[in-house]
């Protein structure tokens, strides 16, 4: 029994049926994307569901195209070299992958320096690779998108800081409005001569044009850029916060300002040693840390959000039809890897109308969360049974997902953790679980607990053999059985059963359906 042989039309509810098998879909399930900026050379290779696409590659190099471009006009001749040398070196690794041909995007230094064409027809002439130099807006719309990739339907600002630029893009019900772009990227403010005070009257100039242009007082500001989420590091590292996972991390002006304070009073080699932030990044992390102070004091947002997702996600989304795009990133990525993983493929979505009595009164946000755990329920049956709690906890907490905040996912671990283990007690975790609500971790466990009691009728169609009826005024949990699955709930299924009644606080009974 695979699970998918009857699947009822209305099983995917309000998330919509899964598209990763479209032809349209899998038409993008493997994309090649080159970044030239002006601080590193990247190659990504995106392949798996193509809404929430999985890393299959990612190689960087830190190579400084735009060093000293304010003082010379010309690109760093070191660095050229160095970008050239990657890109012959990414041009044969996706040969070899079937990730051809690559999306390549040029951007600050290639577009502003005068021998950027000069390079461009070098790098076509070396490695059959064609530069798409872009403008600022260009490259702030596709920021944009790649923000949108993680967040259907965000609202705000994307601020997307480079070696050589910084570009903004208004984001309004998930579509790309206004887009500005400026010179404020750390390599080229490096230049700017007559100290702090100098720098910080420059920046502040610059930063007054571009608030006339998008306005203040935004709700959500979303950083995208390595030098954001180096800070965004460090915020975590003086705060102690416990789930280091960047995209979706969330701070306020408060504790960033905080944060620019603390950099600036401690040694920055100490400060890398502590993070692993690298070196290069780390030089630049004293003038981009002045940049975002001016930012949060000029634009004044009200919520500020780190994306992994930028430019090269952008240029995927590019690629997406537009149902595509409208779809969940999370429940789609859940899906693949229960189509991909999962002893059951297809059983998640038996196991979700099983256990959703237990949660019909919940909003939309958190029955997502119910769907992802049950799509995931499975997925990790190959590790050792002594610790397949704390590599499900692991997995859902440090994967790559879109659409997915830090409290979510630490629910989404939690009750993946209690699908394979009643007791969460002196766990390595515990740390974790302090950013949930002890509500928020009630429901987790409750979650976990029907997840794992549900898996025990996995053998034969789910909806066919059991049903949970949950009469909380009653504080009563009733599993009605068809007389076929009489026998299936044996010892173990009671105990199941009992530990999720505990969790709940109910009494239980059983009955048996008319045939």
């Amino acid at each position: 029994m695979d699970g998918s042989a009857d699947q009822r039309s209305d099983d995917w509810g309000p998330f919509g049926r899964p598209l990763f098998e479209d032809p349209s879909a899998r038409a993008l399930s493997r994309v090649g994307v080159v970044d030239v900026g002006s601080n590193s050379v990247r190659l990504v290779v995106f392949d798996g569901a193509a809404r929430s696409p999985a890393y299959f590659y990612n190689e960087k190099l830190m190579c400084g195209l735009g060093a000293g471009l304010g003082e010379t006009g010309r690109l760093n001749p070191e660095g050229r070299r160095r970008a050239l040398s990657a890109l012959r070196r990414f041009a044969l690794l996706a040969e070899g992958m079937g990730a051809v041909p690559l999306t390549v995007v040029a951007t600050a230094a290639m577009r502003e320096a005068e021998d950027g064409p000069e390079f461009c027809a070098e790098i076509e002439r070396e490695t059959g690779l064609k530069p798409w130099v872009i403008d600022g807006e260009e490259e702030a719309r596709l920021s944009a998108q790649g923000v949108l990739l993680g967040w259907p339907g965000a609202d705000g600002l994307v601020c997307d800081i480079g070696g050589s630029s910084m570009e903004l893009a208004e984001l309004h019900e998930g579509r790309v409005g206004k887009r500005v772009t400026s010179a404020l990227g750390p390599l080229k403010l490096r230049d700017v001569k007559g100290g702090a005070k100098a720098l910080d009257s420059y920046v502040s100039g610059i930063m007054a044009d571009l608030a006339a242009t998008m306005g203040t007082g935004h709700d959500r500001l979303y950083l995208v850029g390595g030098s954001w989420r180096a800070i965004a590091r460090l915020d975590m590292e003086r705060r102690g916060y416990p789930l280091l996972v960047l995209h979706e991390y969330r701070m306020t002006r408060k504790s960033i300002l905080q944060t620019i304070r603390w950099i600036a009073e401690n040694d920055t080699d100490e400060l890398r040693a502590r993070t692993g932030v690298s070196s290069t990044r780390m030089a630049l992390v004293p003038v981009a840390a002045q940049v975002l102070r001016q930012l949060l004091y000029t634009l004044k947002p009200k919520e500020i959000f780190v994306s992994s997702y930028g430019i090269r996600e952008g240029l995927l989304y590019e690629q997406m039809p537009e149902r595509l795009r409208a779809r969940d990133p999370l429940i789609e990525a859940c899906r693949f890897a229960e189509a991909s993983s999962a002893r059951l493929p297809g059983f998640g979505a038996q196991l979700f109308h099983f256990v959703q009595p237990l949660f019909s009164t919940s909003g939309d946000q958190r029955r997502r969360l119910v769907k992802a755990a049950c799509l995931l329920h499975d997925t990790a049956w190959r590790a050792h049974p002594d610790y397949r709690h704390e590599v499900c906890f692991d997995n859902a907490t440090r994967a790559n997902l879109g659409g997915l905040d830090h409290e979510g996912r630490v629910f989404l671990g939690l009750a993946l953790l209690h699908r394979y283990k009643n007791n969460r007690a002196g766990s390595r975790l515990d740390p974790l679980f302090a950013l949930l609500s002890e509500k928020q971790i009630g429901d987790a466990e409750v979650l976990g607990k029907a997840m794992r009691f549900g898996a025990m009728f996995s053998s034969k169609a789910l909806d066919q053999m059991a049903e949970l009826h949950y009469h909380p005024k009653q504080k009563r949990l009733e599993l009605w059985l068809a007389p076929a699955a009489r026998d299936l709930f044996g010892e173990v299924a009671e105990a199941r059963f009992a530990s999720l009644a505990k969790s709940l606080g109910v009494e239980t009974g059983v009955k048996i359906k008319r045939a």
